[in-house]
């Protein structure tokens, strides 16, 4: 084993110490949805929504999301909404354009995820405040 990899390994044994394990649910009253319907375009963009709920962030926040059609394994980001953790319910929107002719109008399943990049040791560590999976249809736009 070379000096880098040692030193790579070890850092990221430390990391793992130092990082707290936290709970992979969210809190009852975070939640995000995904509405039943997206959307794509004749290029191929595809555009998800839904609301989304958090509160208590200290980092920057967001809802990603993704979807797979074809095959469930691989799935396509579809982009990201900076999100506002005040407490109360609001829309979020989502549009991206994976490698053409990856998607097509029809039956989808898509992840929406709330995702804090938050300050932990001076590095900003992934903080899920909640996720949700959703079968959905495309429809042409």
């Amino acid at each position: 084993m070379s000096l880098r990899s040692a030193l790579g390994a070890a850092a990221l044994l430390l990391l793992a110490a130092a990082v707290p394990a936290t709970p992979a649910t969210a809190d009852p009253y975070e939640t995000v949805t995904v509405d039943p319907t997206g959307s794509i375009a004749p290029d191929g963009t595809v555009t998800l929504s839904g609301t989304y709920r958090c509160l208590g962030s200290t980092g920057p926040v967001f809802v990603s999301s993704s979807v797979s059609q074809s095959e469930p394994n691989v799935r396509h980001g579809i982009g990201g909404t900076r999100a506002l953790c005040d407490g109360t319910e609001h829309r979020w929107e989502n549009t991206g354009t994976p490698s053409p002719k990856t998607l097509e109008p029809g039956s989808a399943n898509v992840e929406a995820t709330i995702m804090e990049l938050h300050p932990q040791g001076g590095l900003p560590l992934p903080r899920f405040h909640a996720a949700e999976r959703q079968d959905v249809t495309l429809t042409q736009s």
